[in-house]
């Protein structure tokens, strides 16, 4: 998906310059250089805090991760905030409402309460009414990775938008450039996955950062495990942080176990004996590749995708066995176009493949998996399989589909992003 960094997420915005060659006249300076610079919008920190409520419902332009709880959908419109979508009836999702949360990226949502990363912070929401979200608590500081550099070092203001400006300037000395900033870099914390239909814990896409397990939050960095406390669910504590490896894009949970997709493998962690302290009970070693990765009793479903973030070319699925933790072994590779989420309902195996669209396979036999349909015409970036719905992110837009039939696999609705 063209408006995502696969994997561990990066958005970094940056003087691009590209020279465009006219010629030079004798005494006359024709040549020019184009390029693209983003102008920071500031509001002061209380602004913006005071701002995190529900508002008014807004468009979906930059549609990042998505997350089910009940008959709501929470949808990330990147570094925003979120979107509240009433999904009572899935033919017809009505948006309703907009939390403003400058630097989101992510989220996790358990009973009455949403967690979401809002720059460095990390901010706990009650949403027991979508239409009046109140901001409970925000524990500062807990995600250094996502901090901007190289802007204004006044700690009481914050970035909550960005202004782009096109210039050409004339230049027949050399590239001279009006530079009217730093670079800004995020680094990402993303969602979760639960597969209990009476869970109040919601259900998120593979592509996710934060997992719920029990009384605990978890979220992924780019090279570490930070563990929360959510006994008391509006006030969150921090408990541990745990270094995994370099790299790090994905967590999902599945009973008691972590399973943490990174550029190079997937780890697997173990939370009953110790919550706060996870234990690496096995891992998975692959080839460089952007690796989002959901699991079930049996195996581990890992894609791999190339991209100038991932470090690698290869786009494959690969299936791990687990009745060995200590020695997971690749059971079986399938061939990709550009595999990015996936998930997994029953014996159907969900595959957002990028460019080539949506993918349905036949999972009984996962040594053996048959491909059921190919929804083709849209890029496609993470899905949800869940209650017979399939709703899938996509370049154009958000989609649902009815898999109540496999055989009749049929579009419900799809919500387009504002141009």
């Amino acid at each position: 998906m063209k408006k995502y960094i696969p994997g561990f997420f990066k958005v970094i915005f940056f003087i691009s310059v590209s020279f465009v060659f006219i010629g030079c006249k004798k005494d006359t300076c024709t040549r020019t250089h184009s390029y693209t610079w983003y102008e920071p919008l500031y509001k002061t920190t209380e602004e913006v805090r005071a701002n995190i409520k529900s508002n008014s419902p807004r468009d979906i332009k930059e549609p990042g991760k998505i997350f089910i709880l009940g008959k709501y959908i929470f949808l990330n419109e990147i570094n925003k905030g979120i979107h509240i979508i009433d999904n009572s009836n899935p033919s017809s999702p009505k948006n309703i409402s907009f939390v403003d949360i400058p630097g989101n990226v992510d989220m996790a949502v358990k009973g009455n309460t949403l967690y979401a990363d809002f720059y460095t912070d990390l901010v706990t929401l009650d949403i027991s009414n979508p239409l009046n979200v109140i901001k409970k608590n925000i524990s500062e500081g807990v995600f250094p990775d996502r901090s901007y550099y190289g802007f204004s070092a006044d700690s009481g203001k914050v970035i909550y938008d960005w202004v782009k400006h096109d210039t050409t300037v004339e230049d027949c000395n050399g590239v001279t450039l009006p530079y009217p900033g730093g670079v800004v870099y995020f680094d990402n914390a993303f969602a979760f996955q639960s597969s209990s239909k009476s869970s109040p814990v919601g259900i998120a896409g593979s592509m996710a950062r934060f997992a719920l397990v029990n009384n605990y939050l978890y979220t992924v960095g780019y090279s570490d495990i930070t563990v929360f406390n959510i006994t008391n669910a509006t006030q969150p504590v921090f408990a541990n942080k745990l270094p995994v490896g370099w790299n790090v894009e994905t967590i999902y949970p599945f009973k008691n176990k972590l399973f943490i997709g990174s550029n190079s493998g997937m780890f697997i962690y173990d939370v009953t004996a110790s919550p706060e302290n996870p234990s690496r009970v096995g891992e998975f070693s692959h080839v460089s590749a952007c690796d989002p990765v959901i699991a079930d009793d049996n195996y581990a479903y890992v894609t791999l995708h190339s991209g100038t973030a991932c470090l690698g070319y290869e786009n494959q699925l690969d299936i791990v066995k687990l009745n060995n933790l200590s020695n997971a072994q690749l059971a079986k590779t399938y061939n990709l176009t550009n595999p990015h989420g996936l998930s997994k309902d029953g014996n159907l195996l969900f595959i957002c493949d990028g460019t080539a669209g949506l993918k349905i396979y036949d999972a009984k036999n996962i040594l053996n998996l048959q491909l059921l349909q190919q929804i083709s015409g849209l890029e496609t970036y993470d899905v949800i399989a869940y209650n017979k719905k399939a709703l899938v992110v996509a370049s154009d837009g958000l989609y649902q589909y009815d898999y109540s039939n496999a055989r009749n696999i049929h579009l419900l609705s799809k919500m387009n992003l504002a141009k």
